[in-house]
């Protein structure tokens, strides 16, 4: 725990506190069912709009690039202009782009508002655990509360497929993007009444070059690698590169000048922060590339309908529920870091298995081997957060909160395009020279891009042939897994020893007692500074 949160009498938080976290997990919740909904509507969604596999691949991971580059800008936003009102704004947006999403018409349509989504879901997101830090001033009941925030991916996981399996069995794929609409409608009633609102009285004004030089430093990084992933290293994909790295140098030279930055770039001098960042970068690298190679595998593969296969997802979102609420109780005797190890190491074995997978062997192996990688997320996730939040001082939560938060939505869009066009480019590997002589034009470019492709052209070819697709689909998986279980295997060890020195979760001190939690006093101005209004 960090001085600044040491110092000082501590209340706890009571039921207003713990009405309002419910209250701030609806976002999150809103974001594991928009992830996972997309997901199962891709078949039916790709049999309207005809998509190409890039623009597959670019309608799954637009969402997230924006999110993860305007994260620190909204954090920052909210601290100006007050973290619940920023909040509600964010939420008003997200229903309404979801709206249009729903009805879009094209590809492109589709794209650019997943890419809208993705900067209404920025503003939403870094007031949540800024607010979770002013309102739990106790260690372990914000330890808690940040698990059962983290629970929130879970449950809306655990209920996108299941929801969203109905909705497309009965509906059109656009129906999935309406499921925001209640949950902000909900989120605009609740936040006023359980919500108190924070912001920093003199955080002096939003630095737009320091805006741009952000993007300009995330958005290039990852072309740079959906380039690499999908094409090979070219002169495009060097000169991305330079440009990332050059403004993300600009960016650090630039906060180091402000007097009010963007990023307060010390909180990294803190070794747990950064180990946790890159804990939580890495990790949800290979979750992200996994959610979208199961679901697709799930209905293309096994043949499951949207209903059976959002059901087949429950369980390993229920693994991920239960491991973010039990590692934080779990760290109260055990380091975090042995924890995080454990659950990475059990990760690793469960994509070893998805590496394993055939074509013939069912939905077991695949749920299995799904269910441990989920089980390793919900550690990470909780334990990850509340190390990253806890690490900095009370003052600068906005900027630990954001930090957070992007490296996690980086990670998972980070995940979709580098294991999913590694997938993708062993598949038109393998299909690419196996397509029929005499096959049409269009439905053999259909087959090349992706296995949806090559389902919905499936009457343009001979009985059997689809078989090859699918092992061509599988094989593709197997590979992508496989590098990501390399991936947990490293990370698993470099967790166990970067984070060696955090000690468990202990007691508090007697001083903290029950009541009416108190703001923390701003002590200085700048990112992560509040007061009440």
């Amino acid at each position: 725990m960090s001085p600044a949160r040491a110092a000082g009498p501590r209340k706890a938080a009571g039921p207003r506190e713990w009405g309002g976290l419910a209250v701030l997990s609806l976002p999150t919740v809103l974001l594991g069912l928009d992830v996972t909904v997309l997901y199962l509507a891709l078949p039916s969604l790709a049999d309207d709009l005809h998509p190409s596999g890039t623009e597959e691949l670019w309608i799954m991971d637009a969402y997230g690039f924006l999110i993860a580059g305007f994260l620190i800008t909204m954090g920052t936003l909210g601290d100006r202009v007050g973290r619940r009102k920023l909040l509600l704004i964010g939420a008003t947006a997200f229903a309404v782009v979801s709206v249009v999403a729903a009805y879009a018409d094209s590809a492109g349509m589709l794209i650019a508002a997943r890419a809208a989504l993705g900067v209404a879901g920025a503003t939403l997101m870094p007031s949540t655990l800024a607010l979770i830090s002013n309102m739990f001033a106790v260690q372990r009941q914000r330890s808690l509360a940040i698990g059962l925030w983290a629970t929130s991916f879970a449950l809306g996981m655990a209920l996108g497929p299941v929801i969203g399996g109905v909705l497309l069995d009965h509906f059109w794929w656009g129906s999935a993007f309406l499921l925001a609409v209640p949950v902000a409608l909900v989120l605009l009633v609740a936040a006023p009444l359980l919500v108190p609102e924070y912001r920093a009285p003199h955080g002096g004004p939003l630095d737009p070059y320091s805006v741009l030089l952000s993007l300009g430093a995330i958005l290039p990084l990852v072309y740079a690698v959906k380039r690499v992933a999908a094409d090979g290293p070219g002169a495009p994909t060097l000169f991305a590169v330079a440009a990332g790295l050059l403004c993300a140098t600009l960016f650090v030279r630039r906060q180091r000048r402000l007097a009010s930055p963007l990023l307060d770039v010390r909180l990294f001098a803190n070794r747990t922060f950064s180990a946790a960042l890159g804990v939580l970068l890495v990790g949800l690298v290979g979750v992200g590339g996994a959610m979208l190679l199961i679901t697709q595998q799930l209905q293309f593969v096994v043949g499951l309908s949207p209903v059976a296969a959002g059901l087949w997802m429950g369980p390993p979102a229920l693994m991920m529920f239960l491991a973010a609420i039990g590692s934080p109780l779990v760290a109260r005797r055990v380091p975090p870091g042995i924890v995080v190890a454990l659950a990475l190491a059990l990760a690793t074995v469960g994509y070893v298995l998805l590496a394993r997978v055939g074509t013939a062997d069912g939905t077991a192996p695949i749920v299995i081997g799904f269910a441990l990688v989920y089980l390793g997320l919900g550690a990470i996730a909780a334990l990850g957060t509340d190390l990253v939040v806890g690490a900095a001082p009370a003052e600068q939560a906005g900027s630990a909160s954001a930090m957070s938060e992007t490296v996690q939505e980086l990670g998972l869009a980070l995940g979709v395009a580098t294991l999913g066009s590694l997938a993708t480019a062993v598949y038109r590997d393998r299909v690419a020279d196996a397509i029929p002589a005499g096959t049409p034009s269009g439905a053999a470019d259909a087959a090349r891009e992706s296995l949806a492709g090559a389902s919905a052209s499936a009457r343009h070819f001979p009985a059997g042939w689809l078989d090859q697709t699918k092992e061509a689909a599988t094989a593709g998986l197997n590979l992508a897994m496989l590098v990501a279980a390399a991936a947990s295997l490293l990370l698993t060890l470099l967790s166990a020893l970067v984070l060696r020195h955090v000690g468990v979760i202990g007691a508090d001190p007697p001083e903290a007692v029950t009541g009416p939690v108190d703001p923390p006093p701003a002590t200085r101005t700048g990112p992560g500074s509040a007061t009440p209004s």
